[in-house]
């Protein structure tokens, strides 16, 4: 298995590895599990993928097996998209931005650090061993940008996956749930 680490600035490659990253996330959110999210032709795309966005993703044969997706925390959207102006994930629901999360996602307002990324729309078709490889090359990743801390937000059992490999996972708040499942917000240091 490959991970390959990047954004759609590199001239490497790996924009086709991103594209399949993108088809697997429609595959799985929105087909598999009938998430209401934006898609368009086979690829599942929004405002938090841009040029910026760092993906981290598993591959073998050709074909993408799993991926995370990484935006630090002090980052701006350079796009408007109305009036409002988006930063990340988690933060954006907490303000009450996002109409498909609940604003209770977190106790206390998340940061806006350079120190501190996001890691949202982690899938993977292959289980624990490609969704370990995937964490242990976004935590290697991280210590090289000079981040303290990463926060997650997914299922519980993410949570639950990330103590299992030996983190330290603090939940940001209490688990959520909506239309589209249980969301749990935590932050775990970088090692």
């Amino acid at each position: 298995m490959n991970i390959t680490v990047g954004n759609l600035c590199d001239q490497s490659g790996i924009n086709s590895v991103i594209n399949g990253f993108l088809k697997l996330r429609k595959q799985v959110f929105i087909e598999k599990m009938d998430w209401e999210l934006i898609s368009q032709d086979q690829i599942e795309y929004e405002q938090y993928d841009m040029i910026t966005t760092t993906y981290v993703i598993a591959h073998e044969q050709g074909e993408v097996v799993g991926g995370a997706r990484l935006v630090r925390t002090d980052t701006i959207l350079p796009t408007t998209f109305g009036r409002t102006h988006y930063s990340y994930m988690i933060r954006d629901a907490y303000l009450g931005l996002l109409s498909g999360l609940p604003k209770e996602l977190c106790y206390d307002e998340p940061p806006r650090d350079p120190k501190i990324w996001e890691l949202t729309r982690f899938v993977v078709t292959d289980g624990a061993r490609v969704g370990a490889a995937i964490l242990e090359k976004v935590n290697e990743y991280l210590k090289e940008q000079g981040a303290d801390s990463c926060l997650f937000l997914g299922p519980p059992a993410f949570m639950r996956m990330s103590k299992s490999m030996g983190y330290q996972p603090k939940p940001m708040g209490k688990i959520v749930a909506n239309e589209s499942g249980r969301f749990l917000a935590f932050s775990c240091d970088v090692v």
